[in-house]
């Protein structure tokens, strides 16, 4: 039987120069267009037809030859959008689109899952079902997975993986551990109305200042007063913006903030949480308020069987000691929409190297990774998707 191992390492110049091009050439999220054609016409080299979904995702299918039979089909999923951020670092593929940067790692999952694809093309006499290719646009404004969902990408899967290569981990390190992964994210908007005046008058007007600021203090009361102590969960006001000048009363107040669980439940009742407590302060104080909350993601939970598969798909890429615990991370993910539809595991890929000088943070404009990691990304996705239909697809019908 042919090696992922070896196979990776057969293409990583590939899975490099890919990654480097991505890198050159970054692109905002859902307009996507260069990287989506790119993808398109690599697929196309190998053999494999691939499809546009979601605008600018991409979609295609290998089927394995090994037997008879239909098979089970598992997804594999890569990112592909770039951060509105400068770079700043000094290399021969810096981005050159101006303003914009893969300041996050999605051009290396997108290489990866490249390469990905050409390992299991490699293998098809050794595989019974089909993998199905997802290149996802838009995961920076949570908006490319939800329209994958929508579109059908995940109807006709038994399961699905992904991964994020991973700065807060070293390099040749794996995790993908079972439970809550990463949080749900949703953003808050609210707008206090009062009634304008002059400052040295305020019983003539409302105060939406003084509203505001007994809101920020009230809110804070959720997180440690209405929620469960052992469900880790976060409520932040992020903006509060008010007032020209010293000495006039405002009309209006306006604050902005986010909401992090890793709990379904809690996830659903935050909206209305805090609805009831902006509206009843707001009034407390003779103002009014108005709410807008966006549901950007959901939590991200690794299902128990497909995480086992996953940490087994590691010791074969890496050896024992490469699959490690590694906290749950408020971050968010959209892959969270597809894991509420099918079975899912979501890996982290260490890709830090401190000795290479590469340490920075993702989202930090001197983000980089040590391009290692993307062996260990292809030989990841590849090993899993064969595992998972070989052996481990029965588990997840």
């Amino acid at each position: 039987m042919s090696n992922v191992k070896s196979l990776a390492e057969k293409y990583h110049q590939y899975n490099v120069s890919m990654r480097r091009e991505f890198h050159m050439h970054p692109e905002p999220s859902m307009k996507e267009e260069r990287t989506c054609q790119r993808i398109i016409e690599e697929l196309k080299k190998i053999g494999l037809e691939a499809k546009k979904m979601a605008g600018t995702g991409v979609i295609c299918e290998i089927k394995g030859n090994k037997g008879t039979g239909q098979g089970k089909k598992v997804a594999l999923r890569a990112d592909m959008d770039a951060l509105e951020l400068e770079e700043a670092n000094d290399i021969e593929y810096k981005s050159q689109n101006e303003g914009l940067m893969h300041g996050c790692g999605h051009d290396g999952h997108s290489a990866s899952l490249l390469t990905a694809a050409k390992i299991l093309n490699d293998l098809k006499e050794e595989f019974t079902g089909t993998v199905k290719l997802i290149f996802q646009p838009g995961e920076e404004i949570a908006a490319g997975a939800k329209k994958m969902v929508k579109e059908g990408a995940v109807r006709d899967v038994d399961g699905i993986f992904g991964l994020h290569i991973w700065n807060d981990l070293e390099s040749g390190k794996i995790s993908v551990e079972a439970g809550p992964r990463m949080a749900s994210v949703n953003q808050f908007i609210i707008r206090i109305k009062g009634k304008g005046g002059h400052g040295s008058m305020p019983h003539q007007g409302v105060d939406p200042i003084m509203a505001g600021a007994a809101a920020v203090m009230n809110l804070q009361t959720i997180v440690s007063r209405e929620l469960s102590p052992m469900e880790p969960s976060v409520l932040s006001v992020d903006i509060f913006n008010s007032g020209s000048k010293g000495n006039i009363l405002p009309e209006k107040s306006y604050l902005e903030g986010t909401t992090r669980c890793f709990s379904k439940e809690i996830n659903q009742k935050f909206e209305d949480i805090i609805r009831r407590v902006v509206k009843e302060t707001a009034e407390s104080y003779r103002a009014s308020a108005e709410l807008e909350y966006r549901k950007l993601t959901l939590p991200t939970i690794n299902d128990e069987k497909m995480s086992e598969i996953g940490e087994k798909a590691a010791v074969k890429i890496l050896g024992k000691d490469s699959a490690v615990k590694l906290d749950k991370t408020t971050g968010g993910e959209d892959f969270s929409f597809f894991a509420a539809e099918v079975p899912a595991a979501f890996a982290f890929v260490g890709s830090r190297n401190e000795e290479k000088g590469i340490s920075s943070p993702h989202h930090h404009p001197e983000f980089n990774i040590d391009e290692d990691s993307l062996k260990i990304a292809a030989g990841l996705y590849a090993q899993f998707a064969l595992d998972f239909l070989n052996n481990g697809g029965q588990n997840n019908g």
